[in-house]
């Protein structure tokens, strides 16, 4: 198909109007899915991100990382508007418009499109199932401290807290529409932006010191920095669901939009905590600046609390990724008066499955910079750059500035996927050996 043809077939289809979503969400609810997917865990990890790069390392890249995730999203959005006006198809989802672009691009890569697609596939699920992996183990160790503070006598490990968790993650994960996932979406909002109030004031409390620390941190730790802030910042696989399920999708791109807003916001507060974390604990950090608060005064209890449940409240909506990628090939293959079973079933099998991974190596730090490392640059730069390259092959800017664009790109996230591996690798085998010894 010519450039003209496909411009005229762009033009011509509207594929808001043809969309039949069963239960719409609003723009605020949109905008709380969307900030909940790209704010969370991650928020809280960014003080040990900057300890790693430097305050001042740590504000400029944050700076730039937010600047490139957002507009990976924006370009991949675009791509998967105009994929559906090529197709005349109302909505696609994140692997559909990798198939597409590939399909409707030079001759020579189409062939390509169902790899793309698989590929696109496999990233989502093994990226949310590292999230939830993620989320199982940051639950479990802010209970065991809360519990080992003020309940328990004896020092039960994380691995059983992982373990406790599972009956209630999988009555949670029961829920099935992303509409009746805004609620418990904004009510964790509420306790994050509660958490990073309460870790503000025991920042502010007392006046920070900054000679002894760090404005560019050691270059060997750049590849854990970028890792952080990577999976921090990125939501790209709820993007799509969260676009394709909104009344008025015309809202989420643009300026002022649901996007812009979101970005907006995540980026600004992911740098303040960030920062002031850093200069406030130093090398003295953990995982998650919780877990440097201290346990004797109310305030820090309660911020402990809120993470717990804030975290437990956002499982489901990275679950549903999962859960939608799962549903898709096994459902057609099974008989409809087995749909209902199958969804129980798949579930709780899902969610034992993440635990017992979290069981098994119960790394926060080294699970989250891996997952980041090695699955978000994959899906929030890599794949975005890609697609838009073969999607728009044929007009890309003058003096092809795209493609310029783009490659500079991809080779970001390949630098973030091959360095965070392996610095991430490196420090869970000297773990694993210090822990053994």
């Amino acid at each position: 198909m010519g450039e003209k043809e496909k411009n005229k077939d762009i033009e011509e289809y509207n594929p808001f109007e043809h969309r039949e979503v069963v239960k719409p969400n609003s723009d605020l609810r949109s905008l709380a899915n969307l900030i909940k997917s790209s704010l969370g865990s991650g928020l809280l990890a960014m003080p040990l991100a900057f300890s790693n790069a430097g305050w001042g390392v740590g504000i400029v890249g944050t700076v730039i990382v937010a600047f490139i995730c957002g507009h990976c999203v924006h370009i991949f959005v675009e791509t998967s508007r105009g994929c559906c006006r090529l197709e005349r198809k109302p909505l696609l989802s994140y692997s559909e418009t990798c198939r597409s672009a590939f399909a409707n691009g030079p001759k020579c890569v189409r062939p390509l499109a169902n790899f793309a697609h698989l590929f696109a596939e496999f990233s989502l699920c093994f990226t949310y199932l590292g999230v939830c992996c993620i989320f199982t183990v940051l639950i479990a160790t802010s209970i065991k401290q809360l519990f080992d503070s003020y309940l328990t006598t004896t020092d039960i490990p994380v691995e059983q807290y992982c373990l406790m968790l599972l009956a209630p993650l999988c009555l949670l994960c029961q829920i099935r529409h992303l509409k009746w996932l805004a609620p418990f979406s904004l009510l964790a909002n509420i306790l994050l932006f509660a958490t990073f109030a309460i870790c503000l004031y025991y920042i502010f409390r007392e006046p920070l010191t900054v000679s002894d620390k760090r404005v560019v941190g050691d270059l060997s730790r750049l590849p854990a920095f970028l890792s952080t802030v990577i999976f921090a910042m990125e939501g790209i696989g709820v993007v799509m669901p969260v676009e394709n399920t909104m009344k008025k999708p015309q809202h989420f791109l643009g300026c002022p939009s649901v996007m812009v807003i979101a970005m907006t916001l995540v980026m600004c507060f992911y740098t303040i905590l960030g920062v002031f974390g850093y200069l406030r604990y130093g090398e003295a950090l953990r995982g998650t600046i919780t877990l440097n608060l201290p346990m004797d005064d109310w305030p820090a209890i309660c911020a402990k609390s809120f993470i717990s449940v804030t975290i437990f409240l956002t499982y489901p909506l990275h679950f549903f990724v999962v859960i939608d990628i799962f549903t898709r090939y096994v459902q057609p293959r099974v008989q409809e008066k087995y749909h209902n079973v199958m969804q129980i079933s798949t579930r709780i099998l899902i969610v034992c499955f993440c635990g017992g991974i979290g069981i098994a190596l119960p790394f926060l730090e080294q699970i989250i910079n891996l997952v980041g490392a090695l699955f978000y640059s994959i899906l929030g730069l890599i794949i975005p750059g890609v697609i838009e390259t073969v999607f728009r092959w044929e007009d890309l800017g003058r003096c092809n500035w795209i493609l310029y664009k783009n490659i500079i790109i991809v080779f970001c996230g390949m630098f973030s996927l091959v360095s965070g591996c392996t610095v991430t690798i490196s420090d869970t085998i000297e773990m694993i050996h210090q822990k053994t010894e």
